[in-house]
């Protein structure tokens, strides 16, 4: 039986993992950082260790409707989501990524780009 990029890439303690650094880069980015500046930070991870391991083919889902009504209130534009595209791709590569799953992973980002673009 094939495993899914969340099996390959160990399940939800790796993916924690992963997503603290992308937050601690996120927050170090000044277009991409203020957005953080009034969020519960535990509270985000751990969705957001979730929404990745969603990607990732883990038993977690967030609907279409959820992420357009958490992020509505936000004014993220093109060049802030291509910026948390890019920390994104950037940190899944070096924490280990093949170059195929790091594509894929950001793909399906991407297809929710919609939903958070403001």
């Amino acid at each position: 039986m094939e495993k899914n990029l969340f099996q390959k890439y160990g399940g939800f303690s790796k993916i924690s993992r992963i997503v603290l650094d992308f937050y601690e880069r996120l927050l170090d980015d000044d277009d991409v950082g203020p957005f953080f500046d009034e969020v519960d930070m535990a509270r985000i991870v751990d969705h957001q260790t979730k929404f990745i391991s969603s990607l990732l083919g883990g038993p977690t889902s967030y609907t279409d409707d959820q992420i357009s009504k958490l992020h509505r209130h936000l004014t993220i534009n093109t060049g802030h989501f291509d910026v948390l595209a890019r920390i994104l791709r950037e940190t899944l590569a070096d924490h280990g990524m093949e170059p195929d799953d790091v594509d894929t992973v950001v793909a399906a980002l991407d297809s929710r780009r919609g939903l958070v673009v403001s």
